[in-house]
């Protein structure tokens, strides 16, 4: 049986996880506030870069639509990192996808500005992200939340990536990240989700630390 089609996840026991919701809630309130209040600095910094950037003139933050748990529907921020026009020029660029199945993945895409290369090298673009944290939308450890586009290619064993909040980092961030497939990348998703615990969290999350420093094959 093809792996897309393989149906991994352990729905009774994530139903059955109701102190650990609990408290990875309020570890997600401390350490999103703690992190918005110590980074504000480099929040500035990246912000002061992007406007001083002339050859691409525009805001510093960029919003988009991204699908949560059970499907609903939420902004999500992030530095801007690409020219202002780069969602209409995506269709043209569909062709050069680096990546098969329901994502987009261009190694040197053309609309990824001077700052962008650096910040995204980095994953210091997803840094606004620590705000939908705070509100609720996401956590900081879980599958990468969606385009409402990529939805429509999306299998039943795909949508399993749907049942628990996404989050601003994750297993297949710091483990394989672009090297694999899409579907390989759901299924490290759904590993994580089966295995989900406040130390496996922990343990990620000092990993994206690690990864923040010292890229992997981030683009």
């Amino acid at each position: 049986m093809e792996l897309k089609n393989k149906i991994l996840l352990d729905q009774n026991m994530i139903n059955g996880r109701n102190m650990y919701r609990f408290l990875k809630r309020r570890f997600d309130i401390a350490l999103s506030l703690l992190a918005l209040i110590i980074l504000s600095p480099l929040f500035l910094v990246i912000a002061v870069a992007i406007k001083l950037d002339k050859s691409s003139p525009g805001p510093i933050f960029y919003s988009q639509i991204r699908i949560g748990k059970n499907g609903r529907k939420f902004r999500m921020y992030k530095f801007r990192s690409m020219v202002v026009d780069a969602d209409a020029q995506f269709n043209g660029l569909l062709h050069k996808n680096e990546v098969a199945g329901a994502m987009f993945k261009m190694k040197n895409d053309p609309r990824v500005t001077k700052v962008g290369r650096i910040i995204r090298k980095h994953s210091l673009d997803e840094l606004p992200q620590l705000w939908n944290v705070l509100k609720g939308d996401m956590t900081l450890v879980g599958p990468r939340p969606p385009l409402e586009r990529e939805l429509t290619e999306y299998t039943n064993f795909d949508m399993q990536r749907l049942v628990v909040k996404p989050g601003c980092t994750g297993l297949w961030q710091v483990t394989e990240r672009n090297a694999v497939s899409f579907y390989e990348m759901v299924k490290i998703d759904i590993i994580y989700i089966n295995k989900a615990n406040l130390w496996l969290d922990m343990q990620i999350l000092l990993k994206t630390v690690v990864v923040v420093c010292f890229p992997n094959t981030t683009y």
